[in-house]
């Protein structure tokens, strides 16, 4: 047991560096993590990299919420028309959750529009941090479990 906690650890690291890093690419990783075995349960692997990748994501959200104090951010949303537009889109994600909530799913399970920067918008509009991370990561979570469920067959197929 203490090896499957190792392994599974393993993939958390890896899936949280690959939340930062774009050069990583966490589903190559499962993939091939995956195709060589160790841990038998895709439920539980994805799991552990959705983990991962939602905490990686919450650096993305937070950098979002905090960009707005940021000085040529500040300046760029200087304008009547510039800050009326981030209120507007705060006040569609305020007022439609249900919206907000499965655009966060959408994005984390299929990539569109990209996670990480729907990440950073996310904090940006304030959005529900419970909201974002549940639904992330049920979004993430079948994503990845995707990928290893694939992996598995193809392993499968080969034999």
């Amino acid at each position: 047991m203490p090896g499957h906690l190792a392994d599974l650890l393993g993939v958390v690291g890896v899936a949280f560096a690959s939340a930062l890093v774009p050069l990583i690419n966490i589903e190559a990783y499962l993939g091939v993590r995956g195709s060589v075995g160790g841990i038998e349960n895709v439920w539980v692997l994805g799991l552990a990299a959705a983990l991962g990748q939602m905490v990686g994501k919450l650096v993305w959200y937070y950098l979002g919420a905090s960009s707005l104090s940021w000085a040529w951010v500040r300046r760029r949303m200087e304008t009547p028309k510039a800050r009326a537009r981030l209120e507007k889109w705060r006040t569609r994600t305020h007022e439609r959750p249900l919206f907000a909530g499965a655009l966060v799913f959408l994005s984390a399970f299929s990539g569109f529009p990209p996670f990480a920067i729907l990440s950073v918008l996310a904090g940006q509009l304030r959005m529900s941090l419970t909201l974002f991370f549940v639904l992330g990561l049920a979004g993430r979570w079948l994503r990845f479990t995707a990928v290893l469920g694939g992996a598995e067959w193809l392993v499968r197929l080969a034999r």
